[in-house]
């Protein structure tokens, strides 16, 4: 309030009107203080609350009286109703009652009609009318405790009981072919019939029906004879196609189809021949022979494979719809071979022996030798992604072993068979690659040699170009094997024990690189330390013995060069966003190389032959594929169509492109006849 009376500097030569308006203003805030106070105090008159206090009561007294009146009100319309109440649930079960008299009528007309169809033996008026005397009793249930109706509900049972036994006999008659069998028509009327009794008497009459066809192959297949013997197997599969045609051009098509009888012959039959098998193969013990077993295996195999097709449903589906109880299926034939394929594993075992005998231990160098004479043709030409071809023989015949043993079993077979593959990879790795690294003792270094052997680098190199091609073999065994084998036996599956192996035997040959690289240079040392540097009387640039240094170095240099196109390539397609990533990599490669022999003993052409090798892949990793084809010539310097190749699949170039590219690129090639056919691209994987 006090800014409103000082507003501006001019009101300070007022202040005695300003403090006498101030103590006004006070004054009047001070006179509606008393007033607002005196106000409340009449407000709060003992007389007046008492009169609102009379008025609350009232007001309550006049609640209860208007509840008291709603309650009088309720009962009144209760008394009015409660006839109208009485005589809607009595109208309500008058209703029920004739609607369940007319239904007790129909159950009882519907009975008697079919107790007439069941004397002259009307099959299909018989289906007809049992299946309305089953729908109208079933809404008798809850009345079963009546008498009368449980009178009923016992001759219907009563009558389904006289037609099956009417259709029993039928059938019976039907299978024997007698003079008195019925008609095909009959018993396919019979059927139906059947299936509106209850789906047990499908199974009954399809269980008689199958064991009369199969009884002759119990009899014919002892196993005492030799017909039932187990390199015989194919005769039974023979006999049981020619009764599965009787069965489908004869007796089988007075069944219903959906009855699917032929699934019923082929699960008696299968349980009937598992059996047969378990027991054969358990007597044949040792004796039984990876022939024998694989070829009935085999034709199991194509037998189930050939009624699976035959009834277009997979073979398992049949046994379990057959079966007594789905939840444990019948088992295929085949299965009974399982526990037997220790034979085939050990005769895969054997073989796998068999391959690697000739190179392991003491024989595994000169095995080591002769591979690499027979992959690498001389020592000049560009070093390549070679291998020992035993490995590539060994993945192979694993994978042509894993795709046969699948065929025939993917359970507890395959996963033993893999079993067998690790044992044998271990065995690769520490008695043939490990081993082959071990110099003869008439060839070991002896403490005062120091003579380069390129033979060892070679034989390095070698080793791990197969330690890596087999780590990633492994690895991808291992996937397939998984995508194979049964679920649960899948997480079982791992070859990373093995793989890291041949990580260690990779690592292993690096050693011997560094050890022949440290051979390498002891020459060069002896003679800097061998030299009587205090008689030097002059200075002529660098000494004789940094060349020899140098060209240590050099070959170090071009085997790590070569090493890392190789897997470059590998790596293929590269993209846009690796391509960047790897310039990188290779840029601090190439520092390091370069910084390899120090600023003292550098050389010009170290330097140059680093920078023309590292060059030619920045070029690779630079350039997109469209702008590389103009210097292709002069970066590659040959006109090989499939070199071409190689650098768009390196650089991810879809397939559609890449005609017009090739194109572009023998129209510019076959112009320049100076360019060779080949380059360091050749020796690349392609």
């Amino acid at each position: 309030m006090l800014p409103d009376h000082s507003a501006a500097e001019a009101s300070l030569g007022h202040l005695d009107e300003v403090q006498a308006r101030i103590a006004q203003d006070e004054q009047d805030l001070q006179d509606e203080i008393y007033a607002l106070q005196e106000e409340l105090r009449l407000q709060q008159d003992p007389n007046k609350m008492q009169i609102i206090q009379e008025m609350i009561s009232d007001l309550l007294g006049q609640m209860s009286l208007i509840r008291e009146k709603a309650t009088e009100s309720e009962a009144i319309v209760r008394n009015i109703t409660k006839d109208i109440q009485v005589l809607d649930l009595a109208k309500k079960n008058l209703i029920l009652s004739m609607t369940t008299l007319k239904r007790l009528q129909m159950l009882v007309n519907a009975l008697s009609q079919l107790e007439d169809y069941v004397k002259h033996k009307k099959y299909i008026d018989i289906t007809q009318s049992l299946a309305v005397v089953k729908q109208i009793s079933a809404s008798f249930k809850p009345y079963m405790s009546v008498p009368r109706i449980a009178q009923l509900g016992k001759r219907i049972q009563e009558i389904q009981g006289e037609i099956r036994t009417l259709i029993e006999a039928d059938f019976d008659s039907y299978y024997l072919q007698g003079p008195t069998a019925p008609k095909p028509t009959t018993i396919t009327a019979a059927s139906a019939a059947a299936d509106v009794i209850g789906a047990d008497v499908r199974v009954a009459l399809t269980s008689r029906y199958t064991a009369l066809l199969l009884a002759e192959y119990r009899r014919i297949f002892r196993l005492t004879d030799e017909a039932g013997q187990l390199d015989n197997i194919s005769r039974r599969f023979a006999w049981f196609r020619r009764v599965l045609s009787t069965h489908e051009g004869g007796l089988g098509r007075a069944f219903l189809p959906d009855w699917q009888v032929g699934w019923w012959l082929v699960s008696g039959f299968v349980e009937a021949t598992r059996g047969d098998m378990a027991a054969l193969l358990s007597r044949a013990g040792k004796d039984l022979t990876v022939t024998v077993l694989l070829d009935s295996l085999q034709q199991t195999k194509d037998f189930e494979l050939s009624m699976a097709k035959k009834f277009a449903t997979p073979f398992h589906d049949i046994l379990v719809a057959t079966s007594p109880t789905p939840s444990r299926p019948i088992q295929s034939i085949s299965s009974a071979f399982d526990p037997h394929m220790g034979v085939y594993v050990e005769a895969q075992d054997k073989t796998i022996s068999d391959m690697l005998a000739p190179h392991r231990g003491s024989k595994s160098r000169a095995s080591l030798d002769t591979s690499y004479s027979n992959t690498i043709a001389d020592d000049n030409d560009e070093a390549q992604a070679a291998v020992l071809p035993l490995s590539t023989e060994l993945f192979y015949f694993y994978g042509q072993t894993l795709e046969g043993c699948a065929k025939l079993s993917t359970g507890k077979p395959l996963f033993d068979l893999v079993e067998v593959f690790k044992k044998w990879l271990k065995v690769y790795a520490e008695e043939i690659l490990v081993s082959s690294m071990k110099r003869p003792s008439f060839l070991s270094r002896k403490s005062m040699e120091t003579k380069f052997e390129m033979s060892e680098v070679k034989n390095a190199c070698l080793i791990i170009n197969t330690a890596d091609y087999c780590q990633m073999t492994a690895q991808e065994l291992e996937e397939k094997v998984r995508g194979r084998v049964a679920g649960e036996f899948k997480e079982k599956v791992t070859l990373q024990a093995e793989c890291d192996l041949f990580i260690s035997v990779a690592s292993a040959a690096i050693s011997v690189l560094l050890r022949e690289l440290e051979a390498a240079c002891e020459p060069a040392l002896t003679t800097l330390t061998r030299s009587s540097w205090t008689t030097h009387d002059q200075v002529s640039g660098q000494s004789a013995f940094v060349d020899d240094l140098v060209r240590a170095l050099e070959h170090v240099a071009d085997l790590v060069i070569a090493r890392f196109t190789n897997a470059l390539v590998r790596s293929r397609p590269l993209k846009e966003n690796g391509a960047e990533q790897l310039l990188i990599d290779l840029s601090v490669l190439k520092t390091c190389l370069l910084k390899l022999p120090g600023e003292a003993i550098v050389t010009s052409g170290y330097t140059r032959s680093i920078t023309k090798s590292t060059q030619r892949l920045e070029a690779l990793l630079k350039d997109p594929a469209e702008g590389f084809i103009l210097n292709y010539t002069l970066l590659i310097g040959d006109a090989s169509f499939s070199n071409f190749q190689k650098i768009l699949d390196l650089k991810g170039t879809p397939r559609a492109n890449q005609n017009d590219l090739l194109d572009l690129f023998v129209t510019n090639t076959s112009t320049k006849p100076e360019l060779e056919q080949t380059s360091f691209l050749s020796s690349l994987g392609g």
